[in-house]
């Protein structure tokens, strides 16, 4: 009769370290891409630490941004990602920028585990690209 009771207490106490472990170094799906994810204030947001376009050549510009005047500003650490709220597993009314296109997208977050995610961007629902994100650290 104790174990059940037990697991129960385990699942409640190990749900919020889990929640809040959205934050860190993830590995996304395209272009070697590594997003650190932060929080800022009371949103989570994302900045491009790296891909394949910045190793090559670090200094690498946001060349394809459909605002003229950001097309200068380089790619690493370029904030992709702002504004997104709620939790404790799932963050909306977010935006993701595509550097490759130069749009930015409404998007969700959605921890799937403690080492992967789920970022869906879209123009409008139904038309949206997801990809699932693995955590480097």
């Amino acid at each position: 009769m104790k174990l059940p009771i037990l697991a129960a207490a385990l699942t409640l106490v190990a749900a919020p370290v889990f929640a809040q472990d959205v934050t860190g170094l993830w590995q996304t799906q395209t272009n070697g891409g590594q997003v650190e994810i932060s929080r800022c204030g009371n949103s989570l947001c994302g900045k491009l630490v790296s891909s394949d376009h910045i190793r090559s050549d670090p200094s690498v510009k946001d060349e394809k941004n459909k605002d003229a005047s950001l097309r200068n500003r380089p790619l690493k650490n370029m904030q992709m990602l702002y504004d997104f709220t709620g939790g404790p597993t799932k963050w909306t009314g977010g935006k993701v920028y595509n550097a490759a296109d130069g749009g930015t997208y409404s998007g969700t977050i959605t921890l799937l585990s403690a080492n992967e995610l789920k970022l869906k961007g879209c123009i409008v629902a139904p038309l949206c690209k997801t990809e699932k994100w693995t955590r480097i650290k």
